[in-house]
């Protein structure tokens, strides 16, 4: 291989082929991260591959899953690739989600919850933001748990936009959103707090 041809990734520090798995390992570890599906072209400029090897990866490891009869499955999904449970096996995943109804939610996942209730349709980015911390993992908790949903896509970012359902009014024991609480008189002086309150109005 000349120098020209070394690929960019040796320069900036990251050779897959000296990592554990190489490209294949590379690929799954950023699948295994991400919570909305994912391009072969953001792959291939995150791995500094070849867009037509990271597809041929993809397309491998979908059917070494398969294959194998795992848990989980590589599906092609707009416009992207995400790790799923597989639907065979969704019986199992609703009994574990439905037995895990019973534990109190934590006060990150409170506050989250408060955010996209107020604030919906709106993406996690968005609800991080506000908050000042990452929500990936609370708002992964708040659908497993039926209390927020998929409502959208932003047509800007093409990010996934989460709102609340008709099991978290059922909780909440509210026939609609209208019902809400105003959130001012609870909260402390704060710029963020602020503008969602001022959003909310």
């Amino acid at each position: 291989m000349s120098e020209q041809d070394e690929p960019e990734a040796v320069a900036e520090g990251l050779d897959l082929d000296v990592l554990p798995g190489g490209a294949r390992a590379a690929v799954e570890a950023v699948l295994m991260v991400v919570d909305e599906p994912v391009s072969e072209l953001t792959l291939a400029a995150t791995l500094v591959l070849p867009q037509e090897r990271v597809h041929a990866i993809l397309t491998e490891l979908a059917a070494e899953y398969t294959e194998q009869q795992r848990g989980f499955e590589l599906r092609e999904v707009a416009g992207g690739w995400r790790v799923f449970s597989r639907e065979a096996l969704a019986p199992v995943v609703q009994r574990f989600v439905l037995d895990g109804q019973t534990a109190r939610l934590t006060q990150a996942a409170l506050e989250t919850l408060a955010v996209i209730a107020y604030r919906q349709p709106i993406g996690r980015a968005r609800v991080s933001a506000i908050r000042g911390v990452n929500v990936d993992g609370v708002v992964r908790t708040l659908t497993a748990r039926g209390l927020v949903a998929d409502v959208g896509q932003d047509p800007e970012s093409g990010a996934i936009l989460y709102g609340t359902t008709p099991f978290f009014l059922e909780k909440l024991g509210l026939r609609s959103l209208e019902e809400l609480p105003p959130l001012a008189p609870y909260l402390p002086e704060d710029d963020a707090v602020a503008e969602l309150v001022e959003e909310q109005q």
